[in-house]
């Protein structure tokens, strides 16, 4: 029979349907590091949300066969050394339709210069105003005509696009940064950070792409531009973001996502506060229609390994 051990249930707050064969199911709300290979003893297959599963964890489960990850990202489980003992991976693909529109709400929120004001009405100037209008500066840009550049080009990048496309934006998909060769759908990686009005990081993070947007990076940018980072944290240098924000080398930036998270140590950008930068905390993925289908995903992975027809298959 087979032992399923769920690290983190408590970030799944949707309904799960048991699988379809015979097995013992365990499940807790979260797991500390130090707790993992106690409760995965006797494990067959472990499913994590954002637990990570490392190298000396693996070491201590020889009866694990199988880590179902509930997220796109796998960076929290160390891929190769599952691959070196025969541990199978999983995770879910194609499941959030929230994040472009989370994308789109820091987009249009920046673009408009809505915390600004928002801030305007709240301080009660709008009240005391002698016209019928509040200015605030900068003033709000269109999106219509803009160009959005889209670094990460799967299914969430595609879905971007076409929210882009539907305000009137030309999209530009960013060839990997470093490639020797341009695919006939993308353009160079520089020059989509020289021309984007709007650029959307929505990339996994690898050995690859960790750091890729930095100080250099940052002064490519037009003046006027946005990033906004839906990916992971880690692709972007926080210091260097927090810096360019403060002197005016782009107009401003909406995050789902830190380096570490939760961010107990701080972070450059939350020492901002400022109109110009908004900071959500990783909730982009979050909503019941996005939930119910990771949640779905998360089952039929779990079957499809045991049952003989596996899928989402990352090791």
């Amino acid at each position: 029979m087979e032992r399923i051990v769920f690290l983190d249930r408590g970030g799944i707050s949707v309904p799960l349907r048991p699988p379809c064969f015979p097995h013992h199911w365990q499940e807790y709300p979260d797991t500390r590091p130090e707790q993992v290979v106690e409760r995965l003893a006797d494990a067959t297959i472990a499913i994590t949300d954002q637990v990570a599963i490392t190298a000396e964890h693996l070491a201590e489960l020889p009866n694990l066969r199988l880590i179902a990850v509930a997220a796109t990202g796998v960076d929290h489980v160390d891929v190769d050394v599952c691959r070196h003992q025969g541990i199978a991976v999983t995770n879910v693909r194609n499941w959030s339709v929230s994040v472009p529109e989370h994308a789109f709400s820091l987009i249009l929120a920046l673009r408009r210069n809505l915390l600004a004001y928002h801030d305007v009405v709240q301080g009660g100037a709008w009240q005391r105003s002698e016209g019928y209008l509040v200015q605030v500066e900068p003033m709000p840009r269109s999106l219509s005509g803009a160009k959005l550049g889209i670094i990460g080009v799967g299914a969430l990048g595609s879905a971007v696009a076409a929210l882009g496309e539907a305000f009137g934006m030309e999209v530009l998909y960013a060839e990997r940064k470093g490639a020797a060769e341009v695919r006939p759908d993308r353009t160079p990686f520089e020059e989509v950070l020289a021309q984007s009005d709007v650029l959307v990081l929505l990339c996994p993070l690898t050995e690859e792409s960790r750091g890729m947007i930095g100080e250099a990076e940052l002064k490519l940018m037009p003046r006027h531009a946005i990033l906004v980072n839906c990916g992971r944290g880690g692709l972007l240098d926080e210091a260097a973001l927090a810096k360019a924000l403060e002197e005016g080398v782009i107009a401003g930036a909406g995050l789902d996502v830190l380096t570490q998270e939760p961010p107990r140590d701080g972070s450059p950008l939350l020492d901002l506060k400022q109109p110009n930068l908004i900071v959500t905390p990783h909730v982009a993925w979050i909503s019941d229609r996005s939930l119910a289908t990771l949640a779905e995903q998360v089952i039929g992975n779990v079957e499809g390994f045991v049952l003989g027809h596996p899928r989402n298959m990352v090791v």
